[in-house]
């Protein structure tokens, strides 16, 4: 069992240029898109989150459902749904501002436990950033860490969320020593202002960079570098790809076994190119199409 743990919110996204482009609500959220992705793959998956009971909030439930994914670890709250309008570029890159304000999911608190079995636990995006259920992910984040369980972590920077981006460069900087595998995206890492290496040194056994359409790299501790091209694909949007390089990389890692203790030191060249390649296919499904809409498992089998 994979369990995923941040926010699920609403989408608004445009059917064409300009500001108000006819806005359709989407479902969405990094690590709910993740956990969706996941479901499509084919991996046993949960959800941790806090979801309203509006009518958004029981449309998002239903569609993890729809997908294999198991809900019950999700709290509820009578608070709206969160709300993200997304502005598409001409290249299909998307930015966002976000209607943060006394909504469900930033009420999360610690869960007691997490489903039996669970193997892994990914983090990331605004679940991270927003008080106070930051600080219950955070402390999820350390007490599943400090019990051997595996953890991946996408800060997914949303800087429009941020306050006082010193304040949380040094917050993501003691993450790092609970964290397995680091996933971000170039830009993020330029933003954050550090290197692959000094966040290996910090704890991770593996960091991973996307490159957009020019590929992925996967940085390991040991030394290792491997990189792979991306795979060329009509870009509808870019919205859900790299919540989709996560799913694929913990769904290769679980197909791999490589989920416990010392399984990235044991991948080796192959095992990264490979892992890389399905997480680089799998990202070109969702941008060939609108919106966060993640591949299934015979779209990316070779």
């Amino acid at each position: 069992m994979i369990v995923v743990a941040g926010e699920a919110l609403i989408d608004l996204v445009p059917q064409g240029r300009g500001a108000l482009a006819g806005l359709r609500p989407a479902l969405g959220g990094g690590p709910y898109n993740t956990a969706v992705a996941l479901g499509r793959l084919g991996s046993p998956a949960a959800f941790c989150s806090r979801v309203s009971r509006d009518a958004f909030g029981e449309a998002l439930l239903d569609r993890l459902r729809e997908t294999g994914v198991d809900v019950a670890p999700v709290q509820r709250g009578t608070e709206p749904t969160t709300l993200a309008v997304a502005t598409v570029d001409a290249a299909g890159s998307a930015a966002y501002s976000f209607y943060v304000d006394g909504t469900a999911d930033r009420l999360f608190t610690l869960p007691a436990a997490l489903p039996a079995g669970t193997r892994a636990v990914s983090f990331g995006t605004c679940s991270l950033v927003l008080e106070p259920g930051a600080s219950a992910y955070e402390g999820l984040l350390r007490e599943t860490a400090s019990r051997g369980v595996f953890t991946a972590l996408d800060p997914n920077i949303r800087a429009g969320l941020i306050p006082d981006a010193d304040a949380y460069r040094a917050r993501f900087g003691s993450w790092l020593p609970s964290v397995s595998l680091l996933k971000l995206s170039e830009e993020d890492a330029a933003w954050l202002g550090g290197t692959p290496r000094e966040w290996l040194a910090a704890g991770p056994a593996a960091v991973v960079v996307t490159r957009g359409g020019d590929g992925l790299t996967a940085f390991t501790r040991d030394g290792g570098e491997y990189a792979v091209p991306g795979e060329r694909v009509d870009v509808v949007d870019t919205i859900g790809a790299g919540d989709t390089v996560n799913a694929a990389l913990l769904h290769g890692l679980a197909a791999r076994d490589a989920l416990g203790p010392g399984g990235l030191d044991d991948l080796g060249s192959d095992g990264w190119t490979a892992l890389l390649r399905f997480a680089a296919r799998a990202a070109a499904v969702t941008c060939s199409r609108a919106g966060a809409e993640p591949p299934y498992a015979h779209e990316v089998a070779v």
